[in-house]
């Protein structure tokens, strides 16, 4: 893991502990979502809070297979449940993905300008062989 070092040891200590926690707080969210099931689940819960087996039925999925995702994203804190009586009713977690849209956005931006980078390299290099070619012909 990168580390921003400091002068004072105390701040080292904060800094880190920040940093992990922001890391695998990004490690639980990213492991969420790369599953389609549990994408999917999110996308219900943000039309409308749903049952543990209204879930199921949608996701054509057994009890227990569906309360694996949903456990996987309430760690993830992207989703919460509810118990009342016997009915597990399911909602969007209080937390968002702002930080982890900011993070891809910051790697986009740097893919997106080595690009036009190699864009320019590699129109410079067809004006010089459309150039080659025309003294060549002369």
């Amino acid at each position: 893991m990168f580390r921003i070092p400091c002068n004072n040891p105390i701040d080292d200590i904060l800094n880190y502990m920040v940093q992990s926690h922001q890391a695998s707080r990004f490690d639980a969210s990213f492991a969420a979502i790369s599953d389609a099931t549990r994408r999917g689940v999110l996308e219900q819960l943000g039309r409308a809070d749903a049952s543990i087996t209204e879930l199921a039925e949608q996701f054509d999925m057994t009890l227990t297979g569906i309360k694996k995702h949903v456990s996987v994203l309430e760690q993830a804190g992207l989703v919460t449940t509810v118990k009342i009586g016997r009915v597990r009713t399911c909602k969007l977690g209080g937390r968002g993905l702002e930080d982890e849209a900011a993070w891809i956005e910051r790697y986009r931006r740097m893919w997106a300008a080595r690009f036009d980078e190699l864009d320019k390299v590699v129109e410079q290099l067809k004006q010089k062989e459309q150039s080659d070619g025309r003294k060549a012909n002369e």
